[in-house]
Formats: C-alpha cells, structure tokens, sequence
C-alpha cells in the first residue's frame, strides 16, 4: 500500500479539485490496479430555462360578408314598396330622412306616400365610416280624379263631433306607433276578401279648383253583410275597436311590423282581440256597414309609418 502521506497529499488535490469545480459532481469509478479509488468528474444538469410563448397576434376581425350596396324589389311607384338588404357592415340607413329599422341579416322594409316626389335617396352608413348611397326613381302615377262643378262644403266639424271624435283619433295614433314584432312585413299578402272593386286608392275630387281629401284605401263590396274577411299576413292585433267609431265603425287594426300596418273598416263583427296574434289566412272579422258607410263592403288601408299605400301594390291578380 502506499505510505500514509502520499494518501494525505493525494485527498488534499481532491478537496481542492472539488472546490475549483463547484459546478461538477465526483461519482466513484472501479478501483485501478493496485486498490487506488480514481475520481471521475462530471458537469452538473444546467438548470432548465423556462421560455415563455410569445403572444398571440389578434387575428384580423372577419369581413363583414353581404352586398356591397342595396339589393330591393317590390313596387317603386307612388302608394309603393320595397324590401331588400342593406350593404354588409352597415349599422345604420335611412331612406331619404326616415330611418329604417334593420333585421340581423340587413334587411329592411320601406315605402312611398301617395304624394311621393320622383326620387328618393338610401344611404347606408358602415362600421368602418364609409357611407353607401344608392338613389331610387319612383314613378308617377295617374289618378282617378273627378272635377265637380261645385263649391267645397265650407266650414269643419262641429265641436261636439270633435269631443267625441279626438279619444278616437288617440286610439288610432296609439296603434300605429306599437311598432309589433312581426314578419307579415315579409310576406307575400294575400286577399282579405273578394269581390267587386268599389273603390280605388288615391282617387280624388277636385271641387272647383279645390282639392278634397282623397281615398285612402281599397273598397271591396261582396253585396251582403257578414261576408267573412282574413288576415293577408301575419300580424298583431294593436287595435280592436270595442265599439264603433264615428267614421270607421267597428275598426280593427293589425301590425305587420317594420311600422307596416293594415286597418280594416266598416266591420259588422271583429272576431280577434288587443295584443292578439293572427296568422295569414286566419279569419278575423266579418263584413259590415258600421260607422260612416252607404252599404256593406271592406275598406280597407295600409300605412308604413306616416306613408299611406295602395293595397292593390300588395296583391297578386284577383
């Protein structure tokens, strides 16, 4: 064996082997020849490194897909209509200066008054600040106008006719700004009734050079009371007269939504209530010559908002 200071000399070296590489580990190896123990040096595992992900970059926000412009139809004539889709991205449109109400999908209905102008004007405004603009011509029409060689019956109605005749007109304006949610907007109408055609939209006497009112709904006669009338689309009950009215008689009003409204006069039954929804086709009211009629028929009205519309516009043939 070899002497005892050799042995000291040869720890020695190790302890200080061992504190130069603080970073390494001694693990014992087989003895050499001759019994020494021979050190085997090894480099500790570096400490892993955590590397954290980079963020992820936003995705762009999807394109809003659509037409890049107004798509409509329907009947773009005074007393008309139209229904169609605003561009992809709107969040706002109007037609003219009326604003329209918009669906999920874009889509919109809108109308022309009787006394319509010759243009309008459907703007569309973008989520990205752009606006879209897209004109509609609307045609004239020619309309049944009767001149009468008379004098236009002077003086308004009396004050004991408006008592009674303004918690009526109350009734009717609260009606029409119920604004129901309906699709009958949507649909293709169909008759109430049919029969003989009594009375046209928008025809007009003109009483030496002065206008008179003119007629704002479509006149069906059948000949006989109690001739049952339907719904032509689906809607909302928002007025159902609970007596007669002073001109209209029994007055039954339905909301067809998009502000899209039809009242039906003269009834001599209302077969629905307030708030009630009707479908297309179901049976509400019955002919009659109630309120301020010379014999039994349906007048008929439609109305978007402030517009007045010819019914016949909505109809397919008879």
């Amino acid at each position: 064996m070899p002497a005892t200071g050799s042995r000291l000399v040869f720890v020695g070296a190790v302890v200080a082997i061992l504190s130069a590489l603080s970073a390494c580990a001694v693990v014992p190896s087989a003895s050499k020849g001759g019994g020494e123990e021979v050190a085997v040096v090894q480099p500790l595992p570096a400490k892993p490194q955590v590397v954290k992900p980079a963020p992820a970059a936003k995705a762009p926000a999807p394109k809003p897909t659509g037409p890049t412009t107004f798509v409509y139809s329907g009947e773009l004539t005074q007393g008309g209509w139209i229904r169609g889709q605003a561009p992809a991205g709107t969040v706002s449109a109007k037609l003219g200066d009326q604003d329209l109400t918009l669906t999920d999908k874009g889509e919109f209905f809108a109308a022309f008054d009787r006394d319509a102008g010759t243009q309008e004007l459907l703007v569309a405004s973008l989520s990205d600040g752009r606006k879209v603009e897209s004109p509609v011509a609307i045609s004239p029409r020619k309309w049944n106008i009767e001149h009468i060689n008379v004098a236009r019956h002077a003086g308004g109605p009396s004050e004991a006719f408006m008592k009674r005749r303004r918690p009526e007109l109350a009734q009717i304006h609260a009606a029409r700004a119920v604004f129901a949610d309906s699709d009958g907007w949507s649909q293709n109408f169909i008759w109430p009734v049919k029969g003989r055609i009594s009375g046209r939209f928008g025809s007009q006497r003109i009483y030496r050079g002065e206008p008179g009112s003119y007629h704002t709904g479509l006149d069906i006669a059948t000949g006989e009371s109690g001739t049952p009338i339907v719904a032509p689309a689906d809607g909302v009950v928002v007025l159902a007269a609970n007596k007669p009215f002073s001109l209209e008689g029994n007055l039954l009003m339905i909301d067809h939504g998009m502000g899209l409204n039809s009242a039906f006069l003269h009834l001599s039954e209302i077969d629905v209530k307030n708030g009630q929804k009707v479908r297309q086709g179901e049976m509400i009211g019955r002919i009659g010559s109630s309120g301020r009629a010379t014999g039994p028929h349906l007048h008929w009205s439609i109305k978007w908002r402030d517009a007045r519309l010819d019914p016949l516009l909505f109809l397919p043939p008879m």
